[in-house]
């Protein structure tokens, strides 16, 4: 009897995995998750992440359906595949939780945040602070003689940028809203 000639890692719909389940690279995954909005949920999903140690970098909360009671958490966390996985199937164990998506491995998706930063200075400083807000459109909000708040946003990455050269120019304060975000498409 001849052996089978199968590719390794040749479909993902095999009866075997040959591909490795294991792998020690940091990914950052978006998770969504619909929930019961009623009181505890919130502390009942945090109490996941920090009972076993896993860090939330990004978290956001609102309610998505009056009607029907029901809030969206948005998660940003990092963690090899496999831990990103126990995440997923510990959150889809809790009582209150409706759904759990991974907007990162589903597909597209477009993720925004909002921003205010506080810039204080005169003179040259001022008008740089001025022109850079204007190239990220970010909106003056705030003036006083001696400080801006800025409003910007976008992705995480264009606000990260944007704190980079406010910085030197007199950056006193950041408030980030944390990241929402939607999968593309139907």
């Amino acid at each position: 009897m001849s052996p089978l000639k199968i590719k390794k890692g040749a479909t993902s719909h095999s009866a075997y995995n040959l591909r490795p389940t294991f792998s020690d690279v940091i990914e950052r995954h978006t998770l969504a998750v619909l929930v019961e909005n009623e009181p505890g949920v919130l502390a009942r999903v945090i109490g996941l992440f920090a009972g076993r140690g896993y860090n939330i970098d990004s978290l956001t909360v609102a309610e998505v359906d009056h009607t029907g009671h029901l809030s969206r958490i948005t998660i940003v966390t990092f963690g090899t595949p496999q831990v990103i996985e126990q995440i997923k199937a510990q959150l889809g164990r809790i009582v209150p939780v409706h759904d759990v998506h991974d907007l990162t491995v589903e597909g597209a998706s477009v993720e925004r945040e909002l921003a205010m930063f506080k810039v204080t200075g005169t003179g040259e400083k001022r008008v740089e602070a001025l022109r850079l807000a204007d190239i990220f459109r970010a909106s003056v909000v705030d003036s006083t003689l001696e400080s801006f708040i800025f409003e910007i946003t976008g992705a995480p990455e264009k606000i990260d940028a944007f704190a980079d050269l406010m910085r030197p120019l007199g950056l006193t304060d950041v408030a980030r809203t944390g990241v929402a975000a939607l999968s593309r498409g139907e």
